[in-house]
């Protein structure tokens, strides 16, 4: 349980320091080539160590994957593979990525990490019936009002339609959606097709990503914009921070997490990354310089997110002191992680 924590805190950092990255980019190529780039670039890193891990373990495809699995649940796992690739890749990277060319990297990431664990949780709480403990429901009520702190410094007058870039409040504000679909729909994959592993799924969501930007791409005429900065060195390097880091490591360990604890529980760690991403943008001149109002919220980010996960570890503590066989505690901590 400390290791899926641990991981969840590197992918924070990761995504949290890609939306500056993303900003650097853009000062060269458009949000969609840049997407693009970036999917390319995890596309064939993936399929290499695929190629490299069935070499390594000496299995065809055809065992390790259709084993045991009915033509239906290929069926409808390739529907929510292709689902997820909308929600979680061409739609969310394109979204994200044109708020972050109008506003800046900052508010795209408050209003992500703001709306998106509370969508996630009703989400999960329709589709999977799972339950919200009281510490939960304090935890998030207590995190909503700090990220609000954190996006607006405490103006709400940034999110009035009259606001400059009003467009860009709307995208980031859409974004969290998107990306609440796509936590729901890796989840489906999961139930239709167990025998693939973490990193099957997201190289196959990752291939369908690439090709449906690759027709975005064409459809809006950017073409032209994607092939001149093909060899830019700086777009290289953004490219393959975002490709192998934010999207092979980071949506690894998310699917992973996603494995061990509950939608909620993990949901709760992307209040974090407000927090990291306005420091990070502080560092590299990104945005403008973060006040008390943005400190005490991401303050009081952090003081919700143990409350969030307080049973959990109250649990944890309580089944570790009572004397039982090994067999039977570990049993225990299986049903915990089930649950």
């Amino acid at each position: 349980m400390l290791r899926t924590y641990f991981l969840l805190f590197v992918m924070i950092f990761v995504w949290g320091f890609s939306f500056i990255v993303v900003d650097i980019a853009m000062d060269f190529v458009t949000p969609l080539s840049i997407a693009l780039y970036r999917l390319i670039i995890a596309s064939i890193s993936m399929i290499i160590i695929d190629l490299y891990l069935r070499k390594k373990s000496n299995k065809t495809v055809t065992l390790n994957v259709y084993k045991d699995t009915n033509k239906g649940s290929i069926r409808n796992y390739w529907l929510y593979i292709v689902l997820a690739s909308l929600a979680g890749v061409s739609l969310y990277l394109f979204i994200i990525y044109s708020a972050i060319s109008l506003i800046g990297p900052s508010l795209p990431v408050l209003a992500d990490c703001l709306i998106n664990p509370i969508l996630i949780t009703i989400l999960s709480l329709v589709i999977f019936k799972e339950k919200l403990s009281k510490n939960r429901v304090i935890g998030f009520i207590i995190a909503s009002f700090g990220a609000y702190l954190l996006i607006t410094g405490g103006n709400i007058g940034v999110l009035q339609p009259n606001s400059p870039n009003f467009l860009g409040y709307v995208l980031a504000l859409l974004a969290p959606l998107v990306w609440s679909f796509y936590t729901i729909a890796i989840k489906k994959v999961k139930q239709f097709d167990s025998s693939r592993t973490e990193f099957q799924n997201l190289k196959n969501i990752s291939i369908f990503g690439t090709i449906e930007f690759f027709i975005l791409i064409i459809i809006t005429g950017e073409m032209n914009i994607f092939l001149n900065n093909f060899l830019n060195l700086i777009v290289f390097l953004c490219a393959s921070y975002l490709g192998l880091g934010a999207f092979i490591i980071g949506y690894y360990i998310w699917n992973y997490s996603l494995k061990k604890l509950r939608s909620s529980g993990v949901a709760s760690f992307l209040y974090l990354q407000p927090f990291i991403t306005l420091i990070l943008s502080i560092i590299f001149q990104r945005s403008d310089v973060i006040g008390l109002w943005n400190i005490i919220g991401g303050l009081i980010v952090m003081v919700a997110l143990v409350i969030i996960n307080y049973k959990k570890q109250e649990l944890t503590t309580q089944y570790s002191s009572k004397a039982k066989p090994s067999r039977e505690r570990d049993a225990a901590s299986i049903g915990r992680m089930e649950n």
